[in-house]
């Protein structure tokens, strides 16, 4: 589908916007927002609509809205004072009013009717979330580059069934339908699956993209849609880096349903496994009631299963947390207790991922060997390359370690792994590496997004108030930390996780010229 309007051209399938012969730039979160605006033209869109369309129903600030929504509006030649094209209704919401046309309208296939009497029992639905892989449509007019759609397919199934939470469908199975115009609720109900994603791939000359898109099979929703382009002088590594791109992105988008399927549920039938997925949910944006929220929740699944490794090595995160942020009552039994539900998630954890980065990040957060606690976030991304939050974890110890180049590229690595998760995290990690290179600049820029997406999070404050201070501007400084002891009376944390005493002086002293000398 495209959308003409003014000079512009919304491409939806391919995600681009053009001004006349020109490719307008867009992030995912501008182009997502610019398309629900469009596709609901015809009414008042409220903040609540777009936070759960675009958003996925996550807390998002009213800044962080509008930034997102000027955005928008400069890609497409408005502005908040013209609103030409947006128009921001009080107190209601937004609505798209400029002209639109639809271009580009070819009748679909009509899909397979869902039988009213099914010839076989439906499958009942896995315990962890499911997902079939259709066959790619091969968009390039030529039949001789089917292999290359179907060999695409077979590397994503392969990089998703790494996903161990995951209940991923053979190829075999959903290879049936190679061919067919399908209903994906027909399919959800056929291969017993709660998602399904499908997609297509074209070929041009020396290029090829890849579009794929996300669905929740029972109620056809879209949950997520992007598409990838390369170059095929290596064919076979291309595929390897989309199908890893793919599980990559997909994970959160799954994991972010599953986390609204288990919010809507009674909540006096949790299992352990929906009480962790709450947890989950609550843990960012990270702020001192969420954590212990998610703490308290965690117990409830540990008490239900005392060998659930998610659940422990997320509960030893939220402690670790709460020492470190000065948010515990007893930061000794806080940090005891943390250690020992990381080694008890270690016990039962045999290969999984999730698990193994987690009590890394906590265990060396409270000493143990680096190297040691490096070599296992290295294994669980061995074992699941596409893991953004393990890239990311993995760039904190390498932080911790004196390694701030590596912490960059591995904070770039979860952050395109998962271009539309929540990115305060990853760019607080970035930030702080470039402090202790030494370049306060792009330290400062990376903290103050930070700080926009995750405004509860103590540790950007620190570090953006000790960078102000190595730049000599203390006012700054200060009235960063103004803003930190409303969210906790821990200013000057300890820094033990720092290996290089270099590291924390630079830190430390910054830290208290920021803070005062009665600090």
């Amino acid at each position: 589908m495209v959308f003409a309007f003014d000079d512009f051209r919304l491409d939806v399938d391919r995600r681009e916007l053009h001004s006349g012969d020109k490719l307008v730039a867009l992030e995912p979160q501008v182009f997502d927002l610019l398309a629900y605006l469009l596709r609901n033209r015809g009414r008042v869109v409220s903040k609540s609509d777009l936070i759960d369309e675009v958003w996925g129903g996550r807390i998002v600030s009213d800044s962080a809205l509008t930034t997102r929504l000027n955005a928008v509006r400069r890609a497409v030649g408005d502005s908040g004072a013209a609103q030409r094209v947006i128009r921001t209704v009080s107190r209601k919401g937004f609505r798209f009013v400029a002209d639109v046309s639809e271009e580009g309208m070819a009748a679909a296939p009509a899909p397979r009717a869902m039988p009213a009497i099914p010839a076989a029992p439906a499958l009942t639905l896995p315990d962890k979330p499911s997902i079939a892989v259709l066959p790619f449509q091969n968009m390039s007019g030529d039949p001789e580059q089917e292999y290359f759609a179907d060999g695409m397919v077979e590397e994503i199934i392969t990089a998703l069934s790494h996903i161990r939470w995951l209940f991923v469908i053979a190829r075999n199975s959903s290879f049936t339908y190679k061919g067919q115009s399908v209903d994906v609720k027909q399919v959800g109900y056929e291969l017993g699956v709660r998602y399904v994603l499908e997609g297509s791939v074209r070929k041009g000359g020396n290029r090829v993209r890849i579009v794929a898109q996300l669905i929740e099979a029972e109620i056809a929703a879209h949950l997520w849609a992007d598409h990838f382009d390369g170059s095929l002088e290596d064919v076979f590594d291309l595929q390897d880096k989309v199908a890893l791109n793919v599980a990559g992105v997909i994970g959160p988008a799954l994991l972010a349903a599953e986390e609204r399927r288990t919010r809507g549920r009674p909540t006096n039938d949790l299992t352990a496994y929906d009480l962790y997925l709450r947890a989950l949910a609550t843990y960012y944006p990270i702020t001192k009631e969420r954590i212990f929220k998610a703490l308290e929740l965690l117990r409830r699944a540990i008490a239900i299963d005392p060998r659930s490794g998610p659940a422990l090595s997320l509960a030893a995160r939220c402690q670790m947390r709460a020492v470190r942020e000065g948010w515990a009552e007893d930061p000794i039994a806080a940090g005891h207790e943390a250690v020992e539900l990381a080694r008890q998630s270690l016990q039962v954890a045999e290969n999984d991922p999730s698990i193994l980065a987690n009590a890394a990040f906590v265990l060396a957060n409270f000493g143990e060997n680096i190297g040691t606690m490096m070599g296992l976030v290295d294994r669980a991304l061995t074992l699941t390359p596409s893991f953004s939050h393990g890239w990311f974890l993995s760039g904190v110890l390498r932080l911790w370690a004196s390694q701030p180049d590596l912490a960059i590229a591995h904070a770039e690595t979860a952050l395109r792994l998962s271009p539309r998760d929540q990115a305060g995290t990853p760019l607080t990690l970035m930030g702080e590496a470039y402090f202790f290179k030494r370049e306060f600049d792009q330290a400062v820029a990376r903290l103050l997004l930070s700080i926009q997406d995750h405004p509860g999070y103590p540790h950007s404050y620190r570090i953006l108030a000790a960078c102000y201070a190595q730049m000599g501007q203390l006012d700054e400084a200060r009235a960063v930390i103004a803003r930190l002891r409303a969210i906790t009376p821990q200013i000057i944390p300890s820094a033990a996780q720092l290996r290089n005493p270099a590291d924390r002086e630079l830190f430390l002293s910054g830290l208290r010229a920021a803070a005062g000398e009665a600090e």
